[in-house]
């Protein structure tokens, strides 16, 4: 796939620098422009192709709701353990209705919306020139689609089953809203964003605030921010009073939880978080640097379409700051890519060839344009998009983490159906890694966080005093047969260690003192794992 993404790539940059002139000019180029890209970005997608581990957190909660149980984590207990509201009804509306598997549905979806949001960069910031420039100039938005599909995280995301893709089109269609004055349209599409991830709660306050603005400077009237309000509000307020109605409580679990760490940790994190990120998206934040640098150098526009255009930008930009600032607040993400800064890149990408069109826009027609001057920006496009495929190849947190994260989801997998097979329906397992291993040991089980418990509004909530047994592995299997027992088990717990038929793995459980017995033959009978007693 490596060789195959090289080639889309290779095929894209030739195609859009020689064919430049002629895709601003005619339909037809363009699309085929469009073709290429989207082709690129799904050949981008696939090369990671693997699923996120919290993703199955969210595909466990759906196949509850697909199985009549409601949005619940373990049948029977209501706790919000999700961030993705809207995600999680998306993908649980294939199952329920059709009975499609909710992995293949969550994938497809996925994917689907990671070509939407290539091709609404595209859109974007078409609407965005054309209002600066009075006419259409849509080999821009092809330029700005390029860099969108080369950005490394959100292909990383594409089809690892998260809400990702998803809010990035929905950031990408309140901009795209904006830029054609449908602030109703945009007050609904931010109402999505916040329901598919908290930080559409930061979107929704500056974009309310640009309407404010816009308005008391006479761009937009007073019905502009009153129409963007209403519209939100038609499904955000519903949305609330369900969530404090369903789950007893007003803030979500998870802005509520990370407070559990002392703000100090919190931010040094994050900090790191963020540097690891900056490290390998140089120049995509140049690109965003660049773009304030030129905007600061001109300061007012010739015309007030010049200057609505400037300030989307500038919305644009400030929106990208203030996600990067929620994200560095809670203290960043423990997956590989850099999930929670996948937005940025895109967003950075749109903004920036956004405020390249104004500018030119704006500028004094040349009697003799010049070529290369012409095609610098495709140029800049194509380049930092290759840049961006050398970083998902090469960089250690992109291709290679994501493939050993792959290899860790397929062993906890395995776990888990065998946990699913061979344990009596109704015992309660507590797990480190409630992802892939809770989705896969099924419904039939409880499953709880380490030492029974699960969180909730920022406290530790016995929800099993007791479990049945306690597998603390979040990667999977181990190389050799390991029989220390945590403290914190000992007194209650016994260690049952199990090898891997065919293989040299190993995975420990700690099975309940009073049922050891009748667990470790329990488990003992699949043909996979054979039960290996610890040396006296």
């Amino acid at each position: 796939m490596v060789i195959a993404l090289v080639v889309a790539w290779f095929l894209v940059a030739i195609f859009v620098l020689v064919a430049w002139p002629k895709i601003g000019a005619d339909k037809a180029w363009r699309a085929c422009a469009l073709l290429l890209t989207l082709v690129f970005s799904l050949v981008h997608q696939l090369m990671f192709s693997t699923i996120a581990e919290d993703a199955y957190i969210t595909f466990r909660y759906a196949q509850n709701i697909a199985d009549g149980n409601g949005p619940v984590f373990n049948p029977g207990e209501r706790i919000e353990g999700y961030a993705n509201f809207l995600w999680m009804i998306v993908i649980a509306l294939p199952k329920a209705a059709f009975g499609a598997d909710i992995e293949t549905s969550a994938i497809v979806l996925g994917v689907l919306a990671t070509l939407g949001a290539v091709l609404l960069a595209h859109v974007t910031v078409n609407r965005v020139v054309a209002r600066a420039a009075g006419e259409a100039r849509p080999a821009y938005g092809v330029a700005a689609a390029v860099l969108v599909a080369g950005a490394g995280g959100l292909a990383a995301y594409g089809g690892s089953g998260t809400e990702t893709p998803l809010f990035v089109l929905l950031v990408f269609g309140v901009f795209a809203a904006l830029a054609a004055r449908r602030p109703v349209v945009a007050g609904v599409l931010v109402a999505f964003a916040t329901m598919t991830r908290p930080a559409g709660f930061l979107l929704a306050v500056l974009v309310g605030i640009w309407l404010v603005v816009a308005a008391l400077r006479g761009r937009y009237t007073w019905w502009s921010p009153v129409g963007w309000l209403l519209g939100g509000l038609v499904f955000a307020a519903p949305w609330t009073a369900w969530r404090v109605t369903y789950y007893d409580h007003v803030l979500p679990t998870s802005v509520v939880i990370p407070f559990d760490l002392e703000l100090p940790a919190r931010i040094d994190a994050g900090w790191r978080y963020l540097s690891g990120f900056s490290l390998v998206h140089q120049g995509f934040l140049l690109l965003g640097l660049i773009s304030v640098v030129a905007l600061l150098l001109r300061r007012t526009g010739r015309t007030p379409h010049e200057a609505e255009a400037r300030s989307l930008a500038w919305l644009m930009l400030a929106t990208a700051v203030a996600l990067t600032g929620f994200v560095v607040f809670f203290g960043g993400d423990a997956g590989p890519a850099w999930r929670l800064l996948a937005p940025i890149p895109p967003l950075l990408s749109v903004a920036a060839v956004s405020v390249y069109g104004v500018l030119v826009a704006a500028a004094k027609p040349s009697p003799r344009p010049r070529p290369p001057v012409q095609r610098l920006m495709p140029a800049a496009a194509v380049a930092l998009s290759g840049l961006a495929v050398l970083v998902s190849v090469f960089s250690p947190e992109m291709l290679a983490r994501v493939r050993a994260w792959h290899d860790h989801g397929v062993q906890m997998e395995e776990i888990g159906r065998w946990l699913d097979a061979y344990l009596p329906p109704g015992s309660v397992v507590s797990t480190s890694a409630p992802g892939v291993l809770s989705y896969h040991a099924g419904t039939q089980l409880q499953i709880v966080g380490v030492r029974g418990q699960t969180e909730e509004t920022g406290e530790a909530v016995v929800s099993r005093r007791h479990p049945t047994i306690a597998v603390v592995t979040d990667s999977g299997y181990s190389a050799k047969q390991t029989c220390v027992i945590d403290p914190a088990y000992a007194a209650r717990y016994r260690v049952a260690t199990f090898a891997r038929e065919g293989t040299s793995s190993w995975i420990t459980v700690f099975p309940r003192a009073d049922v050891e017995r009748a667990v470790t033959s329990a488990l003992d009978r699949s043909p996979d794992f054979r039960h290996v007693p610890c040396p006296s």
